[in-house]
Parts: structure tokens; C-alpha cells; sequence
């Protein structure tokens, strides 16, 4: 396995204005909804040494929540799905990083959505690393993972009259990430 490059050691911020932690669903059976929450922050503490020691944590406001329907966005922040009043946050703290092939990843970890935690495997892709204009050292991930929402509490669904439901229970993850390298951490 090709190990990173030395100057990837250390901690990464997530830059929410360009990271895109989405979501998509069947409606009625037929089309797909997708969305997206707009609040996002999250730290990627990379240990080039031993990849298996590195470690992300993302924290997602989902009242945030935004599927370019305001009424569907209200109806999916009350108890019939997530409950924000009660849940505010969605949070992801890996376990275990493993490196499967010279780009890819497996991250396995800990996601918490209302008040049910269960580990989860997310195939994420290292798209590269860039310098951008202003000098901030950039790197760029992207994976998805598709879960059963009813296994964290998110069930509520509509029958219709063809038998089907409204609202798939299998949802699919997205994650398009965009990090900034903090050049400050570790120094004094």
C-alpha cells in the first residue's frame, strides 16, 4: 500500500462552504428526494505512520436540513422524523480507519442519529490535495452509504394505495468533503 504523503499528517477542518453531507430517498416508489444539511463541521486527524490511528469526527446541525421544499423541511425536523427540538445533531466518530487500495478507504465508525448509535462502513475515495489561492493546504474526499433509516428511530412513513410506502426506509449517504489543513494545531 502507498503511504500519504508526510505533509498530510496532522488535523483537518472540514470547510462547510465546500463540503456536501447529503442524503437521497425514494418518494412514492418512483422518483428520488435529495438533500443535504447545510450546517456541517468536523475535524480529520490524519497519523501518515499508521493510517489505522487516524481519525474523523463530523457533526451535522440537522435543523440545517434542506431539500428544497420548506414544508418538507419542516415536516422532517419534527418527531415524525428527526426530532430536532430533542436531537439537534447527527454525529459521525470513526473507530477505525482502514486503507484498501492507494486511494481508498474504509471508515468505520460510530453514527448517532435522535438517541440510536450503530457502527457503520463508509467506503471514502481520497480525491487529492491541493494548494489553494490563499494558501491553505486542501484535500478532497468522497464516499456514500446507504442505511435503514427505521434502525434509527426515523419511521415514519405513508402507505399507498398500490401497497408501497411514501418514503423509502433505505437511504442513501453522501459525502463530498472538502478539508483545510490547520496549520496551527500543534504548535505553540
Amino acid at each position: 500500500m502507498t503511504k500519504l504523503e508526510p505533509s498530510y499528517a496532522g488535523t483537518w477542518r472540514l470547510d462547510p462552504t465546500h463540503t456536501r453531507i447529503g442524503f437521497s430517498a425514494r418518494h412514492a416508489m418512483v422518483t428520488k428526494v435529495r438533500g443535504a444539511f447545510n450546517e456541517v463541521e468536523g475535524v480529520i486527524n490524519v497519523d501518515v505512520e499508521d493510517i489505522s490511528k487516524s481519525s474523523v469526527e463530523i457533526t451535522i446541525k440537522v435543523a440545517s436540513v434542506d431539500t428544497r421544499n420548506a414544508d418538507r423541511d419542516k415536516h422532517l425536523r419534527t418527531n415524525d422524523f428527526f426530532d430536532v427540538p430533542n436531537y439537534p445533531d447527527i454525529v459521525f466518530r470513526s473507530t477505525r480507519i482502514d486503507q484498501v487500495e492507494e486511494n481508498s478507504f474504509i471508515v468505520n465508525g460510530d453514527l448517532t442519529i435522535k438517541d440510536t448509535t450503530k457502527e457503520v462502513a463508509v467506503p471514502i475515495e481520497f480525491t487529492g490535495v491541493e494548494t489553494d489561492p490563499y494558501g491553505n493546504l486542501r484535500a478532497g474526499f468522497e464516499g456514500s452509504r446507504r442505511i435503514d433509516r427505521r434502525e434509527y428511530g426515523v419511521n415514519w412513513n405513508q402507505l399507498l394505495d398500490s401497497g408501497g410506502v411514501l418514503v423509502s426506509e433505505r437511504v442513501l449517504l453522501e459525502f463530498e468533503i472538502s478539508a483545510v489543513k490547520d496549520a496551527t494545531a500543534g504548535t505553540a
